[in-house]
């Protein structure tokens, strides 16, 4: 299917006329009691319903009006049974501006008809009478990807003039990314120190980058010190510098990070992984203001912003004794939560745009955007990894991707399909009893995934996170009654 949505130029529609948040449709048949039927569906269901009795009446109404969508007919008066005349129709609404969901409806099904119209570009296929339920569903599917994509690219036109002004790029369309961007608004040209919480990926380093950007301290460094790889033995030396002589190989004075951001802002990254004893030390500067290299007995005073993230929960951590609850204190004036990437799916299409036009640009691939069913898939993932997972994702696709636009086949294997769920009371959950082995429970969970993928041993493979040779090996460890293989399975593709 050759349906695509692309970053820029001609794909990115006005906003149709008048301020009205309604999506308008336009529907094409020449028979009136359809587009009276389907006028009498829609416009409850919060639509702007016009209607054409021809192609002609189509291509008039395209060249004066923007639409969210298009419902057509595949058969017209000039032709009654091929579809011709609507397949051709097709063809040009595609060429004219392929962001342009179009539904196609005919009484005449059939499943060759209905692949062609999807291989020249139309997003979804029914067939008169239609079920009420599906055509709603389909339209708001439709239209809300649309939207979703006007939004990324308003995003990513935003983002390119902050860019050329200096300033990192923030993209937050999604309601829950409203209140972070509000936050850094109002406690951005600050000096309060902020505590940045969230899980691994979901980009808490941006929003300490942008903290920093509409501060007072924006014209002096940021630095960043990701403190959870650094060695405990280290970690004066590394924050604070030390001097020549300190310590075996210190040949030299070494500044350290606080003292490089003199003046500017100090990112601690993973500050829930600090040791406890260098904890005490860090908490020493925050309330002093003062540092002191390893190996001298001077103190330096620095005039630094603190901003930290992490990914743990530093209250519990604070109860259990992992975590000063003082320095606690001192971090999170200010404590800013990044949501998960699940969600603020609104998000999807604006980050994807943007990694997307990243990475055409770094490996100089001519990739103008996203085919519609990648777009969803991108769009119903659940992303573990965050905004993290969905950067290197689109750097893989755009390596891969051998056509004008990413495609689902670009798409790392087996992505968008459901891992093993857990819930207490989902028959394919692994129980394990107290006193389970390793061994044990690794062998149950291979043969319950094996059982999942109807024993697709690649797909298996996949979910397990190990090779197609591990698993061959861990299954003849077991017995030949596992390993064997259900006929017809075992080769059938994960992708």
């Amino acid at each position: 299917m050759q349906t695509s949505i692309k970053t820029g130029g001609q794909s990115a529609v006005t906003a149709a006329k008048g301020s009205s948040d309604r999506p308008r449709l336009l529907a094409a048949d020449d028979q009136q009691h359809v587009l009276e039927a389907l006028d009498l569906l829609l416009r409850p269901q919060g639509y702007e319903v016009e209607t054409a009795k021809s192609p002609a009446m189509v291509r008039a109404a395209l060249a004066t009006e923007s639409y969210d969508a298009l419902l057509i007919d595949l058969n017209y008066t000039r032709d009654t049974t091929s579809g011709q005349e609507g397949l051709d129709l097709l063809s040009e609404i595609v060429a004219l501006d392929n962001s342009i969901p179009v539904i196609v409806m005919t009484a005449w099904a059939n499943i060759e008809l209905a692949v062609e119209a999807m291989r020249r570009g139309a997003r979804d296929f029914i067939q008169k009478p239609w079920e009420n339920e599906r055509l709603l569903t389909i339209l708001r599917t439709q239209v809300d990807l649309r939207r979703a994509l006007q939004r990324a690219e308003r995003l990513a036109a935003e983002n390119r003039l902050l860019q050329a002004e200096g300033r990192p790029e923030f993209i937050a369309t999604a309601p829950q990314m409203q209140a972070v961007l509000e936050a850094i608004t109002r406690v951005g040209p600050s000096d309060a120190n902020v505590l940045i919480t969230g899980e691994h990926g979901t980009g808490k380093e941006v929003v300490a980058r942008t903290l920093h950007a509409v501060s007072r301290r924006a014209s002096r460094l940021m630095v960043s010190v990701n403190t959870g790889a650094v060695p405990e033995a280290l970690f004066e030396s590394e924050l604070f510098g030390h001097v020549k002589g300190a310590f075996t190989d210190a040949r030299f004075d070494r500044i350290g990070r606080f003292e490089l951001a003199d003046g500017g802002t100090i990112f601690l990254d993973e500050i829930g992984n600090v040791p406890l004893r260098q904890q005490a030390k860090l908490l020493r500067v925050l309330e002093a203001g003062e540092i002191e290299r390893v190996g001298s007995s001077r103190s330096l005073r620095v005039d630094v912003r603190v901003v930290s993230a992490t990914n743990t929960d530093l209250r519990a951590a604070c109860t259990s004794g992992q975590f000063r609850e003082d320095l606690l204190f001192r971090l999170n004036t200010v404590e800013i939560h990044v949501p998960a990437l699940r969600e603020r799916r609104e998000d999807i299409p604006a980050l994807s745009v943007h990694f997307l036009t990243r990475y055409a640009s770094r490996y100089r691939r001519p990739i103008q955007g996203f085919e519609a069913s990648a777009l969803q898939l991108l769009m119903q993932y659940s992303w573990p990894g965050n905004v993290r997972e969905l950067r290197n994702t689109l750097e893989r696709a755009v390596i891969v991707c051998d056509a004008g636009v990413v495609e689902t086949k670009h798409l790392p294997p087996g992505f968008g399909q459901a891992p093993l769920r857990t819930a207490a009371n989902d028959p394919d959950a692994v129980r394990l009893g107290v006193g389970t082995t390793v061994e044990e429970a690794e062998k149950m969970l291979i043969l319950k995934t094996l059982e999942a993928t109807s024993n697709n041993k690649t797909r298996a493979a996949e979910i397990l996170g190990i090779s197609l040779k591990t698993l061959h090996n861990k299954l003849k460890e077991y017995g030949a009654a596992s390993a064997e293989a259900v006929p017809g399975k075992e080769e059938v593709p994960s992708s």
